[in-house]
């Protein structure tokens, strides 16, 4: 009786053992997923452009910020902006001076609440009948995890708060002989939204993603929308 005894007690630490498998894989797939998500940064952008075809190694200069108490915050993310700009051969005007392109640079970020639907998942258990061992000895039935683990049973709301972060880019053409300009004032040629959407209010941090977004296969199609992934560690845009 002893040697049967202690035979059932392996025999159900085994059974829990591979049963609970599953759960454990579940649990490490949710592990890996959630991590993968908290290290890269995704913006939407959202573009339109009629850039004209004569601009390439004009000169540039930023419309004045409309806030005064963000003038170094509004500065630095011009700079990131300009960076990208003599990437495509535009040159920054001398100081003082009006540039052919003038470059609007709005960053913003707010805090909003959202309701999402989350899958629930919900843990049963089955029985396992009676069996007998190789040595005759009969081993009653037992309640055990589902081997395959939850089962989904449908989805439930769930509020979070979003940190919402944006940048709006245009850039105008002062070129009077623009077609469609009016006379002493610039046309947009190119005007580029991107939003970030997650759990980093930090604005300063995000903003270099944004710009980069923006500039994404400079001018791109006319009214298109599409999604960028970072790698938040390392910079690299995810593929």
């Amino acid at each position: 009786m002893q040697l049967s005894a202690i035979r059932h007690s392996m025999c159900r630490s085994v059974l829990g053992t591979v049963f609970s498998l599953p759960r454990l894989y579940l649990a490490l797939l949710v592990t890996a997923l959630l991590t993968g998500c908290a290290s890269s940064i995704t913006a939407r952008v959202t573009s339109f452009n009629q850039w004209p075809s004569d601009v390439a190694g004009s000169t540039f200069s930023f419309i004045t910020p409309v806030n005064p108490n963000r003038e170094l915050e509004q500065a630095t993310y011009e700079s990131l902006v300009q960076a990208e700009l003599e990437k495509l051969g535009l040159k920054r005007a001398p100081s003082g001076q009006v540039g052919r392109v003038q470059v609007d640079v709005a960053a913003t970020h707010r805090a909003e609440d959202k309701t999402y639907m989350a899958p629930v998942y919900q843990d049963n258990y089955v029985f396992f009948p009676p069996y007998r061992d190789a040595a005759g000895a009969i081993f009653p039935g037992m309640w055990g995890p589902d081997p395959f683990g939850p089962r989904y049973v449908g989805d439930r709301p769930v509020n979070r708060t979003v940190q919402i972060n944006s940048l709006r880019l245009r850039l105008l053409d002062t070129k009077v002989a623009a077609q469609g300009a009016q006379p002493g004032k610039p046309r947009t040629v190119f005007e580029s939204r991107a939003v970030y959407e997650g759990d980093n209010g930090d604005l300063p941090a995000v903003m270099p993603y944004l710009v980069r977004s923006v500039f994404d296969g400079f001018p791109g199609q006319n009214g298109k929308m599409y999604t960028i992934r970072f790698d938040s560690k390392t910079g690299a845009q995810i593929k």
